[in-house]
């Protein structure tokens, strides 16, 4: 698998962080819509295969076929970029400007890309809306997702948004290492191998994720949740984003640049 060792992959986190901060707002547009549909595509396909099999499992095993797009092609996702642009300022190799450039711009591209897969796919499984889907077990579920990652926490107030949280932290420490483990080896199918296991495991745990909420929480709310763009942001999206940089900052970002950079 051509194994790198931990200091090359700090040194690579690096050079990827101050890379993505010199991209202008056309790239990071273009790549971070990508990547929100690929996220968009993955999902759907994980719903479909957990609904085909009643088997939660099956979609956590195959949901990283989108992260691995993602990453192969070089795209951009904001909640990777958590964890590789912070260091890349505390090193001195980019500013905190660029970051926040970055950042900003990720996020847009991701939130357009997921809302626009979002669109079609409403528009795939209700024939252009000539139909109700709310009899299809893969919208029912999209629907129960949506309802839950929103009105599930806004019932426990205070607790429940400490609760999202927590659970973007929790996820997102996992989607950053995803992106880190693609540094651990130089050949296609060992990235591809090293990728899959963080990113399974944070999808069968259910632990919250910004960018899959910017599809299945706008999805949801085309197909008939009770859910109202207000909740999706109040009761999930933001605290979620919170999560997913404290998560990444700190628990990958930080902690293996504190312990692995070359001395």
């Amino acid at each position: 698998m051509a194994y790198v060792k931990p200091e090359e992959i700090v040194e690579n986190m690096l050079s990827a962080g101050a890379a993505k901060a010199n991209l202008g707002i056309k790239d990071l547009l273009i790549r971070g819509a990508l990547s929100g549909a690929f996220l968009g595509y993955a999902t759907t396909l994980a719903i479909t295969g957990i609904t085909q099999t009643g088997l939660g499992i099956v979609g956590a095993l195959i949901f990283p076929v989108g992260f691995v797009m993602i990453i192969l092609l070089g795209l951009e996702l904001a909640t990777g970029n958590f964890a590789l642009l912070p260091i890349a300022v505390k090193d001195g190799r980019t500013t905190a400007g660029r970051l926040a450039f970055n950042w900003t711009w990720v996020l847009v591209g991701n939130l357009l890309g997921s809302v626009l897969y979002a669109l079609l796919y409403t528009a795939v499984v209700t024939k252009m809306g000539h139909i109700d889907p709310s009899n299809i077990v893969a919208v029912k579920k999209i629907i129960a997702i949506a309802e839950g990652k929103t009105l599930g926490y806004a019932k426990y107030g205070f607790d429940g948004t400490t609760s999202a949280f927590t659970s973007a932290i929790l996820c997102n420490w996992m989607v950053t290492l995803g992106a880190v483990m693609a540094f651990t080896s130089t050949t296609t199918i060992g990235k591809i191998a090293a990728m899959w296991l963080p990113i399974m495991t944070f999808f069968a745990l259910g632990y919250e994720h910004a960018i899959v909420n910017m599809f299945v929480i706008p999805a949801g709310i085309m197909l008939g949740a009770n859910v109202t763009i207000a909740d999706w942001w109040m009761y999930n999206e933001i605290p979620v984003l919170l999560g997913n940089i404290a998560g990444g900052m700190i628990f990958t970002g930080f902690a293996l640049y504190f312990t692995a950079k070359k001395k």
